[in-house]
């Protein structure tokens, strides 16, 4: 079987939010799984020197305004949340303990915690809350909450995070596609066109 499209994305990124509807239906169509990937944006711009798009002058009236409008193309429910951005640190933690678990289970997780954050405007920062949206889509709860303070949890999530930025990640999302580097949600159409003819 072909190699799975590694699709990196943090919880905090609504441009994240828009692939992760798309990326499981793009990669379907030519025979491709994605494998779902959360890593931390912030330690990325800690690196890059770049700050959150509604943080910079000019850019975040224009990023604010392309939320919007992106989230009408995709048909995505977009209730801006009041406290934006946010750490990710526990949906992530969260997300890699489930993924080892049951990754159907880590991906109806992450698409609950994404549609809980932009569609419902929801803080999903407070492990609490993560463990609601856990045991919602059908995750033991409580094994979860007990793992989300483990220390190897922990270092799974900066590992995981160092590794994307090893490998050139700088964004969310950032889709892989055969070692092929694609950035923004805006390019899984041309994610799907590779596919299709085998690059360009």
């Amino acid at each position: 079987m072909a190699e799975p499209l590694d699709f990196y994305f943090d919880f905090s990124s609504p441009y994240g939010y828009f692939a992760s509807l798309r990326i499981d239906a793009v990669a379907a169509r030519h025979g491709r799984a994605a494998r779902w990937r959360p890593f931390l944006l912030g330690v990325v711009f800690k690196t890059t020197g770049q700050a959150p798009l509604t943080t910079q002058p000019l850019r975040g009236d224009y990023a604010r305004r392309d939320f919007a409008r992106s989230a009408r193309l995709y048909g995505a429910p977009l209730s801006w949340p009041e406290r934006f951005p946010i750490p990710t640190q526990v949906a992530a933690r969260a997300f890699y303990w489930l993924d080892d678990r049951d990754n159907d289970l880590a991906r109806r997780f992450a698409r609950a915690a994404y549609h809980a954050y932009f569609g419902e405007g929801r803080d999903i920062s407070p492990p609490g809350v993560v463990v609601e949206i856990a045991r919602e889509a059908g995750a033991d709860g409580d094994a979860l909450a007990a793992a989300l303070a483990d220390p190897a949890l922990k270092a799974r999530l900066k590992a995981e995070t160092e590794a994307a930025m090893a490998r050139g990640v700088f964004g969310s999302p950032f889709v892989f596609v055969d070692g092929e580097p694609f950035w923004g949600a805006d390019r899984l159409d041309q994610v799907d066109r590779w596919l299709a003819i085998g690059g360009w």
